[in-house]
């Protein structure tokens, strides 16, 4: 029988297995990659999230639907990239979160090592991973059709695509965190297509009527498409005006989630 030492604790390695949490970035990195891998086998999360941004794209590009400004690639590269983080950060998440509660899947976790930050961050890091999935897809599909972007213009795509993750992605939780699986699958779609059709995304906020416009750029929505229109098609830093809605959204539907959020 293996005495206790003076010191009231075993030497390391008295005992196999060893138990006791990994380490905290081992942990996230694995939590986040579980995240994506999630995701992306998900049939449908694939459908909404890639292959009809990738539609769009191609369809509207070969086709005149709308009336853009040619090369019609270029003005509809910004409008795409807002569907797919949009789709993946805010429809995807909240879908993810309310059936995850639904079947018990975030209680377990919470009882598991995992601290409570790290189930958020995990979540967040495999969002941006698909996100950034997304957006080299889509790119590359753009080029195909001649898009060609400067190289200032991708810089602030991955600002404004982390910055766009997180607002929508917040306002995913804060949906998918609070009501019913089936309440959620159902108003996160319909959510999706409003922004989608009159949200600044398909239609950008200067085409529509005066009143109706300045409403349409103070969603979250609309102020990631001009954004990107601003750092793809004007080659300029994006507005300030486009900035602010995106921290907003994020900032109090992250605050509202904190208070709102059930593990079941």
């Amino acid at each position: 029988m293996t005495d206790l030492p003076s010191t009231g604790r075993f030497a390391p390695g008295t005992f196999t297995p060893a138990p006791g949490a990994g380490a905290p970035l081992r942990m996230l990195f694995t939590h986040a990659r579980t995240e994506a891998v999630l995701t992306m086998r998900n049939g449908e999360q694939v459908l909404l999230t890639l292959l009809i941004p990738l539609a769009l794209l191609v369809g509207l590009a070969n086709v005149t639907v709308i009336d853009l400004p040619e090369p019609r690639v270029d003005s509809l590269v910004p409008r795409v990239f807002a569907l797919a983080v949009m789709s993946t950060a805010f429809t995807g998440q909240a879908i993810a979160l309310g059936f995850d509660r639904r079947y018990g899947v975030v209680k377990r976790l919470a009882a598991t090592a995992l601290p409570r930050w790290l189930l958020v961050a995990g979540r967040v890091l495999g969002c941006l991973a698909v996100v950034a999935l997304q957006l080299v897809v889509l790119g590359i599909a753009a080029a195909l059709l001649g898009w060609s972007p400067s190289a200032i213009g991708l810089v602030w795509t991955v600002v404004l695509g982390v910055l766009g993750t997180l607002s929508f992605g917040a306002i995913g939780v804060l949906l998918g965190g609070a009501l019913k699986a089936e309440v959620v699958l159902a108003l996160a779609n319909v959510i999706w297509l409003v922004l989608l059709l009159a949200g600044g995304v398909v239609l950008t906020a200067d085409t529509l009527p005066a009143g109706m416009a300045d409403v349409v750029r103070l969603l979250p929505s609309a102020a990631l498409t001009e954004g990107l229109t601003d750092a793809l098609v004007h080659g300029t830093t994006p507005a300030l005006s486009t900035v602010v809605p995106l921290l907003a959204w994020g900032g109090v539907a992250g605050l509202l989630a904190t208070k709102t959020t059930r593990l079941t």
